[in-house]
C-alpha cells in the first residue's frame, strides 16, 4: 500500500527514535521524555486554534480552543507515550486538530506519569479532571474522552472507572491506536513487527513494567480495558494503522464492544504507523481520518 510522502515523515521520526534506543539501551527516563517530546513535530499547527494553560481538579492541562467552537462541548484528551513519556504539550496540536474538526474545545491532560507514578495515578487524574468539568456545569453528554496509544487506553479505562463510581458517562469516546492489552497477546505484535517503525514487544514490556510496577496484574480490568464488560458504554470510534503492531488491540476492542451492543466504529488505515493522526494537517491520510471521525460524531 503506497502512502503519501508526508505520511512517511512519521515513519522516519519513529525509526530515528528506535535507532537511538537501540544504540543507547541505557537511556534515562529524562532522555526518553526529551526524545519523545518531538512527537509534536509531525502535526502542523491547526488554523484558528488558541491554547491556554489551566489546572482541572489539580491536574495540569492545556486547553485547545478553536475559533467558533461550541464551548459547551469538551474533549478530555489523554496523550500517548506508554504512560511514561509524551506530554500535554507534545500532543496539543493533534488534540487541537481533533477539536477543530469536531467543532468543540479540548482539554489535554498532563497526567502523572510512570515510573514515578504507577497505575492507577493516571486514571485518578482523568477522574479528577472529569469531575472538575462536571462541577463547572458541563453536561456529561457534551463531554468526550479521547486519546492515543496509552492515552487511548486511558480514554477507555477512565470511562469504565466513571461507570464504577456512578458518574454520568460522556457522550462519546475516541481512541487513536489504543494500547490496551498489558498482557501483550495480540497477534499483530508478531505479524506487523516488520512494518511498525516504533512499537515492538521490548518497548511495550518496558513501558508496562513501569506502569504496573510489579504491583498490578496485567489483566487488571482498569489497566487492561479488554478485560471488561462494555454494556452501556458510550459510542466509540477506534482508529489505527495497518502497519502497526497494536492493530490487534483495536480489533479486539471493536469486537468486544460490538458484541455487547455498543455503537462502535473501527477504521484501520492501510500502511499507516502507530498514532498516525500525529500527522494532522500534514498528511492526507490523517486529515481524511479526521473528516471521517467528524462525520461519525455529527451523526450521533
Amino acid at each position: 500500500m503506497a502512502i503519501s510522502k508526508e505520511a512517511d515523515t512519521l515513519r522516519a521520526l519513529y525509526q530515528s527514535w528506535t535507532d537511538q534506543m537501540v544504540a543507547n539501551p541505557n537511556l534515562t527516563i529524562a532522555n526518553l521524555r526529551s526524545m519523545f517530546d518531538a512527537w509534536g513535530q509531525p502535526a502542523l499547527e491547526p488554523a484558528s486554534v488558541t491554547y491556554k494553560s489551566d489546572h482541572l481538579g489539580g491536574v495540569e492541562a492545556i486547553w485547545a480552543l478553536p475559533v467558533g467552537a461550541d464551548t459547551s462541548r469538551v474533549i478530555v484528551y489523554t496523550h500517548g507515550g506508554g504512560f511514561a513519556v509524551g506530554s500535554a504539550d507534545s500532543h496539543r496540536k493533534m488534540a487541537g486538530h481533533l477539536a477543530r474538526a469536531l467543532g468543540v474545545t479540548a482539554c489535554i491532560l498532563h497526567y502523572r506519569r510512570a515510573p514515578e507514578h504507577a497505575f492507577p495515578a493516571q486514571i485518578e487524574d482523568a477522574v479528577a479532571a472529569y469531575k472538575a468539568l462536571l462541577a463547572k456545569g458541563y453536561e456529561a453528554k457534551n463531554l468526550l474522552t479521547a486519546g492515543d496509544s496509552a492515552g487511548g487506553n486511558l480514554a477507555v479505562a477512565s470511562v469504565l472507572k466513571f461507570r464504577d463510581l456512578g458518574l454520568p458517562l460522556p457522550g462519546a469516546v475516541i481512541a487513536y491506536s489504543p494500547w490496551l492489552d498489558m498482557a501483550l497477546r495480540g497477534k499483530t505484535l508478531e505479524t506487523n513487527a516488520a512494518t511498525d517503525a516504533l512499537v515492538g514487544k521490548p518497548i511495550l514490556e518496558a513501558m508496562a513494567g513501569m506502569f504496573l510496577s510489579g504491583a498490578t496484574d496485567p489483566l487488571n480490568p482498569l489497566a487492561n480495558p479488554l478485560e471488561n464488560d462494555f454494556k452501556g458504554f458510550p459510542p466509540l470510534y477506534i482508529t489505527c494503522g495497518g502497519a502497526e503492531t497494536l492493530q490487534s488491540d483495536s480489533e479486539s476492542l471493536f469486537a468486544k464492544a460490538k458484541a455487547q451492543g455498543v455503537n462502535v466504529a473501527l477504521s484501520v488505515v492501510p500502511g499507516m504507523q502507530h498514532v498516525f493522526p500525529a500527522l494532522s494537517g500534514r498528511a492526507p491520510e490523517a486529515d481524511q481520518e479526521l473528516a471521517r471521525i467528524a462525520a461519525w460524531y455529527r451523526a450521533l
